[in-house]
């Protein structure tokens, strides 16, 4: 089993910044995928960003350029830098920790509101 803690989110003004934290803890493995998603009522989650643990990035279009991700290997830890946010950005954001062995197996956050008001 592994659980995740979020921190970080809340409300901002659009053009400003906020900074997201997930750590993994449990039985953590080392080929792992950390990453991103977030949700709006009443619509699928969608990928935001993921990182492998080799270090391979991935971002969805409308945040290339605003938003990075980067990971602590040695924390177990994955965080999203959102730069110049948008109403549009406006979701609660659930952290994604994907191992692949033995099985593919998912765990996620409990989910972090990021407000961006206009």
């Amino acid at each position: 089993q592994v659980q995740l803690v979020e921190s970080g989110g809340g409300l901002v003004q659009a053009g400003g910044s906020l900074r997201l934290s997930c750590t993994a803890s449990g039985s953590i493995s080392r080929a792992n995928v950390m990453g991103w998603y977030r949700q709006v009522p009443g619509k699928q989650r969608d990928l935001v960003a993921s990182i492998t643990s080799g270090g391979t990035i991935n971002y969805t279009d409308s945040v290339k350029g605003r938003f990075t991700i980067s990971r602590d290997n040695t924390k177990n830890t994955v965080y999203l830098q959102m730069n110049s946010l948008e109403p549009e950005d406006t979701a609660v954001y659930y952290c994604l920790y994907r191992q692949f062995l033995p099985q593919r197996s998912d765990y996620w956050g409990q989910g972090t509101q990021v407000t961006v008001s206009s």
